[in-house]
């Protein structure tokens, strides 16, 4: 019984970081598709953008020679992570995190337990600054947003409205690719689905944190879908740090709405940076609010996009905050409902038997 526990124990862990792979790379390629589709920086305006950024300076990308690509490869691999952290690569920051944790996974808890407690404070140490700029954030996008429209109009204020419409449309096309692996795979109703969820889906809504969420994830998870405990326990709270769909999603579609603003010709090989960068960021981004918007500038600063045009996104950021965290949440659940339909589980497996409980007499 206990290899059997064991055995169905490493299914539930491959079969969730496959299924949270798979899941963020249909939603960036769902992003990249809405944005190549609609052009939503097309209808920013020149004035816009010369009001919002005046001084940015023009910006290259320079394509990757087939006969270069061995060597970009190489280009990758950090040489000197403290050098990787300064300079803000982000795609070196992930394989050096990856390789990093693979080493770290590789040695007894004894001797991991202080480097990650050390993590975990730098971590809480972070995430009070970022609480503290969020604070001044909604007064600084104020005077910005003032600023601009008093020079240009309220052209200011709709010329990023196509960009809303775009993260918006593909954050629907995601939640139908949710609903059809819902019906598909776990054979359950979408609208009974949604009935079951939508109290979490109205918290995440209002609060744009799918951390501050998980208990009531947890709850809805086990109560109103019946997902067994052993599944729910398990892909909750590894979804809420590493499942952040929505999120990529709109990492892809403001890094090639910012490039089609800029005029930067990205080419393939920037879509592809664009892409393999989101899915890393977003596996690495923290459940809090705004935090994204962070991500977004190595993001952009790693296929030469200038980072200062965020400016342009920061006043309608909070309402697409909160649009993305109901999406992060909606995928944690499905994860859930097909993770937990696939294994079979039932909650029996999991409870010793009388007769194994009792001692041989």
């Amino acid at each position: 019984a206990s290899e059997k526990i064991r055995t169905l124990s490493e299914l539930r862990h491959l079969g969730s970081y496959f299924y949270f792979l798979l899941t963020t790379t249909i939603a960036v390629l769902i992003g990249s598709g809405v944005a190549y589709l609609v052009q939503p920086g097309s209808y920013v305006s020149g004035s816009l953008l010369a009001a919002t950024l005046a001084q940015v300076p023009s910006v290259e990308f320079s394509y990757v020679d087939k006969s270069n690509i061995p060597d970009a490869i190489v280009a990758l691999i950090p040489t000197n992570p403290y050098e990787t952290l300064v300079a803000g690569d982000m795609l070196q920051i992930v394989i050096a995190a990856t390789i990093i944790g693979v080493a770290a996974i590789c040695l007894s808890d004894k001797h991991t337990r202080p480097f990650l407690e050390l993590l975990a404070s730098i971590q809480m140490i972070c995430m009070v600054i970022v609480k503290w700029v969020l604070r001044f954030a909604p007064l600084a996008v104020f005077g910005l947003i003032a600023q601009i429209t008093s020079r240009v109009g309220v052209e200011a204020v709709v010329g990023v409205g196509m960009y809303v419409v775009t993260v918006i449309i593909g954050l629907g096309g995601l939640v139908v690719v949710y609903l059809a692996a819902v019906a598909l795979v776990s054979k359950r109703s979408p609208v009974q689905f949604f009935g079951c969820i939508r109290e979490v889906m109205l918290l995440a809504f209002s609060t744009s944190s799918s951390a501050t969420v998980m208990p009531v994830t947890l709850k809805t998870a086990e109560e109103k879908l019946g997902i067994n405990p052993a599944v729910s326990r398990f892909v909750v709270p590894l979804g809420t740090t590493i499942n952040m769909d929505g999120t990529a999603l709109y990492q892809t579609v403001a890094a090639i709405f910012l490039a089609q603003v800029f005029g930067v010709d990205i080419g393939i090989q920037g879509i592809l940076l664009i892409l393999i960068t989101s899915i890393g960021a977003s596996i690495g981004t923290p459940g809090t609010p705004g935090v994204g918007i962070v991500i977004l500038a190595t993001i952009l600063s790693t296929v030469g996009i200038p980072p200062t045009g965020i400016a342009l996104l920061l006043g309608v950021d909070r309402i697409l905050d909160m649009c993305r965290t109901v999406v992060n949440v909606t995928g944690d659940l499905t994860a859930c409902t097909v993770i937990n339909r696939l294994l079979k589980l039932e909650c029996d497996q999991f409870q010793p038997t009388a007769a194994a409980s009792e001692p041989a007499g």
